[in-house]
């Protein structure tokens, strides 16, 4: 699964959590940041690593 899908799985479940859509909005503006670094890649692909050496 690529980021982008999962994040719409996390989104719907933070919204039935009650997550205001504030905190939602910036963690879509955190991801966008990630997905603008990393590229929309499969989950599998990320790792520590990864995130480190962007």
């Amino acid at each position: 699964m690529i980021i982008s899908e999962l994040w719409h799985h996390y989104e719907a479940d933070k919204r039935i959590q009650g997550f205001s859509p504030n905190t939602l909005r910036a963690y879509a503006l955190q991801l966008k940041m990630l997905i603008t670094d990393l590229g929309d890649v499969d989950i599998s692909r990320v790792t520590l690593n990864l995130l480190k050496n962007t």
